[in-house]
């Protein structure tokens, strides 16, 4: 059962598309969902992480890269995908600033499921430390559709602290389409939560630029 009020949130959309337009920025803001939680001790408590595949692509400019075997770079290429090869990530020599530049030009990994054991020792940890580690690909798998679910998937991961925050969005999108967004996002979480709702000491949504408004 949903605590928001449907009024209050669709206020609070329709407040940061318009000052998004009031003023537009260079660049595409990304609307983010921004969590305080309550009655919960990161040190005692089990820490929850949990992926959730939303209705559409919060992020315009998403970027992945496939990690593929000869098949799957052939495939990405044809679909305009960025690749590299298992050679390719070897030329990086576990450089931890230089793993560290890959995760951060991409939004997402995709790896050939016979590669994705290869890569902590081909990289080190770098990729998981930056919470980017490749999602799994087979031969069986429709390469398009599976970036498509990435692209569409939000993570949210509980760390030492006791916010988070996740991207729901970005203006440029319909309001029902982000309405859709934010609900599926919010009833997840509290679907992680030990106490759920209880758990939820507030509940703010913003755009990059913009001001946070309350919704919870």
């Amino acid at each position: 059962m949903s605590k928001i009020n449907k009024e209050f949130l669709l206020e609070a959309i329709t407040s940061i598309q318009s000052g998004s337009k009031d003023k537009q920025r260079k660049f595409l803001e990304t609307i983010e969902l921004q969590i305080a939680l309550k009655n919960y001790d990161p040190a005692r408590d089990k820490r929850f992480t949990g992926t959730v595949k939303l209705r559409h692509v919060p992020k315009k400019n998403y970027k992945i890269c496939i990690i593929g075997d000869e098949r799957h770079i052939d495939e990405a290429k044809q679909l305009g995908y960025d690749c590299k090869s298992a050679e390719d990530l070897k030329k990086l020599n576990k450089n931890k600033k230089l793993v560290k530049k890959l995760a951060k030009n991409y939004d997402a990994f995709m790896a050939s499921d016979g590669l994705i054991k290869q890569i902590p020792r081909i990289l080190g940890p770098g990729l998981n430390k930056a919470g980017k580690f490749p999602t799994s690909l087979s031969h069986q798998e429709n390469m398009e559709e599976k970036v498509e679910t990435v692209k569409k998937t939000i993570k949210f991961q509980m760390k030492k602290v006791l916010c988070l925050s996740v991207a729901v969005g970005n203006v440029s999108m319909e309001t029902d389409e982000l309405n859709a967004n934010i609900m599926l996002a919010v009833n997840f979480l509290v679907s992680l939560l030990k106490k759920n709702w209880q758990n939820v000491r507030s509940l703010n949504i913003k755009s990059t630029m913009g001001k946070p408004h309350r919704i919870y």
